[in-house]
C-alpha cells in the first residue's frame, strides 16, 4: 500500500483562516480545478519516518525549506486510489511566487515515444477553508476539518 506524507501550511488572516494547496502538475490535472488541489506532499518507504518525510517532500514539491513552527497532527486519510496520506499543519505564511517546483518525467502523448519533464505542483495558492473544500482533493477535506477544529 502506498503512502504519502505531507504538510498544510495554515495562517490567520483578516478574512479568517487560510491554507495553501498545491495544483498538481502535469497533463491530467491541466484543465481541472475541483479536486486537483492537494496537500503538499509525497510518497516515502516505510523505513522512514512520516514526518521526516513531509518535510523532505515540502521541499522537494516547492523548492522551498519547510517552515519550523509548531506542527499540528491532522492524522490519516484514505483517497479513493487507496493511498493513505497522513498530514500535518504548520503555521507560517509564505510567498506563492517563491516556489521552485520539483519535476517530474512522462511519456506524453501517451505511446507517442516523447518524454517530457513536468512540475510535481505547477501551482500554489493560498484559500479560505470554504474556497478549499471546493478544489482540493475529496478525502484530503477531512484534513481542513481538523485544522478547523483545532483553531477554533
Amino acid at each position: 500500500m502506498k503512502r504519502s506524507a505531507g504538510l498544510l501550511l495554515f495562517r490567520h488572516t483578516d478574512h479568517g483562516l487560510e491554507v495553501l494547496l498545491g495544483h498538481m502538475g502535469g497533463p491530467f490535472f491541466a484543465r481541472r480545478d475541483a479536486g486537483a488541489w492537494t496537500v503538499p506532499k509525497g510518497e516515502y518507504e516505510p523505513d522512514e519516518p512520516a514526518w521526516d518525510a513531509a518535510r523532505r517532500e515540502f521541499q522537494e514539491e516547492l523548492g522551498l525549506a519547510p517552515p519550523d513552527g509548531e506542527a499540528v497532527p491532522l492524522g490519516e486519510v484514505r483517497q479513493t486510489n487507496g493511498k493513505i496520506v497522513t498530514a500535518w499543519a504548520v503555521a507560517a505564511d509564505l510567498d506563492p511566487a517563491t516556489i521552485r517546483p520539483g519535476t517530474f518525467r512522462m511519456e506524453w502523448p501517451p505511446k507517442s515515444g516523447r518524454i517530457q519533464e513536468f512540475p510535481e505542483l505547477d501551482r500554489v495558492a493560498w484559500f479560505g477553508l470554504d474556497g478549499a473544500r471546493a478544489v482540493i482533493v475529496k478525502a484530503q477535506a477531512a484534513f481542513l476539518d481538523r485544522l478547523a477544529e483545532h483553531s477554533a
